[in-house]
């Protein structure tokens, strides 16, 4: 007997080594022996025949040789493999009939009548009440999932382990009832309170997810938020713009000033230079106007710093702006926060009044740049003008 099981045991490992295809996860040699394991502990607690044992044994290692052919049915292929490979090596046929008998019963719906057609179906099934049972588990959703069976979600697959265990799997033999169940039982229950904490997880993304799209569908706050945050940030950058815009200009008349002090004006004293001193003049006038407009158009202009509670009640005055309320005590400046808090309507208001009066900000920077631009590039053209109407007249 122990030369047949080696032989079949280096037979099995060679047959899934060399056939078996590489998405059988679940249904492998480590599946395989752990079948035979389970065989061997309901045999060493059962009353039976050596021939029962020696059968039940070499049943346990070829009875999943068939998936080495196909999965659907692949009893009847583990069942030819094993006649072939037993009678190849001279086993008593009463022996492979048994074996053959103890394949069959593998079957999901077969149901034993024998002792040891209750061994093989307990030790088939064993993996449910052992400690490794949910990693095989994982392993069999995995296969199904790679050979396109089944493609359960971890939800699905715990609700068909569950109708597994409670309707479609029971123990037969006294030792696997006495030993097994318990912890058949416990996994049952581990099983359960994962499903419970899907539930949970599913409803609470559920209820997310409804109230994200009624917040986004029926609260009209999210998009006027959204305007009043994108409207004062397009004027703050307009603002930043024309900024830059105006010490350009500053920068540049600075220079053409700094250039004429230096190098042109004192050379006028000399009579051959007397022709340059209007084109000059002219110059220097339109640069100097050119920086007080763009100083003008950059320069702050802060009002009283201070406000009333009468004109907090009565709306009129836009305690947003820092100018507004600087010079005030922080007491007072959060009683006047807290009034606009108090009514929904006041808030958007003062967002607009402070919209409002940020375009009004604008309006005159933009004027007065414009105005720079205008004087700068006449100054420009005209003192080019009078340059060459000197140098020509000479």
């Amino acid at each position: 007997m122990p030369d047949i099981l080696e032989k079949v045991n280096k037979f099995v490992l060679q047959l899934f080594t060399e056939k078996l295809p590489n998405t059988f996860i679940y249904h492998n040699y480590n599946h395989t022996q752990r079948v035979v394991k389970s065989t061997k502990e309901l045999i060493e607690n059962s009353e039976i025949n050596v021939k029962e044992e020696q059968a039940l044994l070499l049943a346990a290692w070829l009875h999943d040789t068939g998936y080495t052919v196909k999965s659907k049915g692949h009893e009847e292929e583990s069942i030819k493999i094993a006649e072939a490979f037993l009678t190849e090596e001279n086993v008593d046929p009463e022996i492979i009939e048994m074996v053959t008998r103890y394949i069959d019963n593998t079957r999901m719906s077969a149901i034993p009548e024998t002792l040891p057609e209750k061994i093989i179906k307990d030790a088939d099934s064993s993996h449910l009440a052992k400690e490794y049972f949910e990693e095989t588990t994982e392993f069999l959703r995995q296969e199904l999932r790679i050979q396109n069976l089944s493609n359960f979600s971890p939800s699905e697959w715990n609700v068909e382990n569950i109708k597994l265990f409670t309707e479609k799997h029971r123990f037969y033999t006294p030792y696997a009832v006495e030993h097994w169940k318990p912890k058949k039982d416990e996994n049952l229950l581990s099983i359960l309170e994962g499903q419970k904490k899907l539930g949970k997880k599913f409803e609470k993304e559920k209820t997310k997810a409804k109230l994200k799209a009624k917040y986004k569908n029926d609260n009209p706050e999210r998009g006027i938020q959204t305007l009043y945050r994108t409207a004062l940030r397009n004027h703050i950058k307009l603002s930043d713009i024309a900024d830059t815009k105006a010490n350009i200009l500053l920068s540049v008349n600075a220079i053409i000033i700094s250039l004429a002090l230096a190098n042109i004006i004192p050379k006028l004293d000399a009579a051959s230079n007397r022709h340059l001193m209007m084109p000059t003049l002219v110059l220097v006038c339109f640069s100097v106007a050119s920086i007080i407009l763009s100083i003008m158009s950059t320069r702050p202009n802060v009002t009283s710093g201070e406000f009333t509670r009468e004109q907090i009640k009565k709306r009129e005055v836009n305690i947003l702006f820092f100018g507004n309320f600087h010079k005030m005590n922080f007491k007072e400046y959060m009683w006047g926060i807290n009034e606009i808090l108090k009514d929904k309507d006041y808030i958007y208001e003062a967002l607009t009044k402070d919209l409002y009066l940020l375009g009004v900000v604008l309006n005159r920077k933009y004027r007065l740049l414009r105005w720079t631009y205008t004087i700068f590039m006449t100054g420009i053209i005209i003192s080019v003008i009078s340059f060459v109407v000197a140098f020509w007249s000479v």
